[in-house]
Parts: structure tokens; C-alpha cells; sequence
């Protein structure tokens, strides 16, 4: 009984929280991730990611990363914006329109933990979003929130891709919901056939060091490879045309999070505008958001490339 009602308590508090998905399923080895990881990484598809090959073992196994875990939970986090850029901007992805979701989501989390120890009694838990060796794809799909789309995303039924996804390790037993078992993607491809560099190839595999957000976001060098020229059809930061043209998406309702609430430049900059732009106000205007990972020299080399 406590099982069932401390799972329900954790939903609600999910729900309340902003979450826009809660599941569970129970902490384990992920045995198929781990060869499909392993075939990823030999293949060199993480290009100069090298983070991706760090702690293997901590990521095939979550037991492993908060020891004692029984029970990991998946969040969905909406991020889709009422508000679209203007046709003429240098093209910025959905995710980076509002604050950086790292703190934002870190922050629930926090607050997560923190009612949960006092309404249940003390647990040892670590949440994670997007910076540490956890496969949050491969739980979420564990946990029911959907499948992993032919672009390598995660797509629910129900609104799409445009999700963040956290993770929450506990060492609690919880009532663990039934992974979904359905690719509905089926024959289409659309996000294979749209996109500019050819990243996504044909069995769920995203070739990562030939994807925009490869180049735009993780590539640290002053130039960017010669070959990719003419390719990145505008995009100064990130790339979403592999969401923007899977039909699952036009099932996306805009998100309710106010840190999320789109920087007014963002949405109406022009090109020129952030030509001209100097260090100084780009480090103000951006002081809170994804876009201080590329840096003001980054933009600005991706903004040289993509009009030359």
C-alpha cells in the first residue's frame, strides 16, 4: 500500500511541479543501450564530444551512478513557445528562446527531492538533466512517455518532441509503469529526407558529428569544416528541422513556464543586428541562457559562416 501511495504522491507532485510526464521504472542494467551505446561510440558519431565516451559503465547502469537506487522517474519538461522567430532572423533552436533549462530544471528537482523527504520520510536521490551519463531516452521510453523517433528524439502521441527530460534516481521501490512498445514512426521520413547535413541515418542512429547542433553548440574550433558550407540553412544555434517536420509535432501546445518566456532578441534580431552586436551586450542579454555555451565568438562564427 505505501508502495502505491507513495507513487501517486510522487505523480501529483510531478504534476504540480509543472511536469508535463512523470513515470517510473525500476533501476536496472540497460543491456541493449549499452551495445547500441558502444557501436555509437566505435563508429565515431560523438565526433569531438569526448564527454560521450566518459563513464561508460555509469551510464548503462543507474545503480551504479546513486548507489543504492531502486526506482528512476522521468520528467517531461514542455518547451514549445507561442511566440516564432521572425522569417529573417538567423535561426535560433526552440529550446534556447528562454532561460537555461539546466537551471531551471535543476532547481524543480531541488524542490523535488526536498517534498518528497518530507512527505514520505528521508530518501537518497540525485536528479539529473542533460549533463550527466544518464540514457534519459532510454527510460523515458522504460517508462511509458513514448518512442524514440527515427531523428534519435524522444516523440510522445500526445504532443510531440519539443520535451525536456530529467531524471530523478531514487532509492525508494515505487509502482513502475509499462514501457511503451509501439514505434509509430512507422515508414515515414521526413526527418531523414529534411535534413541539411545528412546526420540522421536510416535505423534511429543520428550521425553527431555531422549534425547542425554539432557545429554550432559542442564544436570548439575558430573554423567550422569547409564541406559543411551551404548546409545550415540559417541556423545560428542548434537546428529543429528534424522536429519541425515530424508530423508528430503539430500536435505541440505551447508550454506555461515562465522562465521559458522567449528573450524579446531572440524572436526579432536581424541579421545585421547581430552582426553588430559587441561582447558586452551579448553577455548581458544572454547572461541567463543556452546561448553563453557557443560564447559571443562562437555566434559570431557561426554567424560569418552561415552569410558567406
Amino acid at each position: 500500500m505505501a508502495i502505491s501511495k507513495h507513487t501517486s504522491f510522487i505523480k501529483q507532485t510531478a504534476q504540480q511541479l509543472g511536469f508535463s510526464y512523470c513515470g517510473v521504472a525500476k533501476a536496472e542494467q540497460l543491456d541493449d543501450d549499452a551495445r547500441r551505446l558502444e557501436s555509437w561510440l566505435t563508429q565515431n558519431r560523438q565526433g569531438g564530444m569526448q564527454y560521450m565516451e566518459n563513464h561508460f559503465d555509469l551510464r548503462i547502469d543507474p545503480r551504479k551512478l546513486v548507489p543504492g537506487a531502486k526506482s528512476v522517474i522521468t520528467l517531461l519538461q514542455n518547451y514549445y513557445p507561442a511566440r516564432q522567430q521572425a522569417a529573417d532572423t538567423p535561426h535560433i533552436s526552440k529550446y534556447a528562446f528562454g532561460e537555461d533549462y539546466h537551471k531551471v530544471i535543476r532547481s524543480k528537482l531541488k524542490t523535488f527531492l526536498a517534498i518528497l523527504n518530507e512527505n514520505i520520510g528521508e530518501i537518497y536521490g540525485r536528479g539529473f538533466v542533460d549533463s550527466a551519463p544518464v540514457l534519459e531516452r532510454s527510460w523515458a521510453t522504460k517508462t511509458g512517455a513514448g518512442w524514440i523517433g527515427k531523428n534519435g528524439n524522444l516523440i510522445t502521441k500526445e504532443s510531440g518532441s519539443f520535451y525536456f527530460i530529467a531524471t530523478l534516481i531514487v532509492d525508494i521501490q515505487l509502482e513502475y509503469d509499462d514501457p511503451f512498445a509501439k514505434d509509430f514512426c512507422g515508414s515515414c521520413r521526413k526527418c531523414i529526407d529534411a535534413c541539411p547535413t545528412d546526420a540522421i541515418l536510416d535505423n534511429k542512429v543520428v550521425d553527431g558529428s555531422k549534425c547542425i547542433s554539432y557545429f554550432t553548440i559542442e564544436l570548439k574550433d575558430a573554423l567550422i569544416p569547409l564541406e559543411m558550407k551551404g548546409k545550415f540553412d540559417d541556423w545560428l544555434f542548434g537546428c529543429d528541422v528534424c522536429q519541425d517536420v515530424c508530423p508528430w509535432n503539430r500536435f505541440s501546445s505551447p508550454h506555461s513556464e515562465l522562465h521559458f518566456t522567449p528573450i524579446p532578441e531572440i524572436l526579432d534580431l536581424s541579421t545585421k543586428e547581430w552582426e553588430a552586436m559587441t561582447e558586452e551586450t551579448f553577455k548581458n542579454v544572454f547572461r541567463n541562457s543556452p546561448l553563453k555555451r557557443s560564447k559571443y565568438e562562437g555566434i559570431q562564427r557561426n554567424l560569418k559562416f552561415i552569410q558567406s
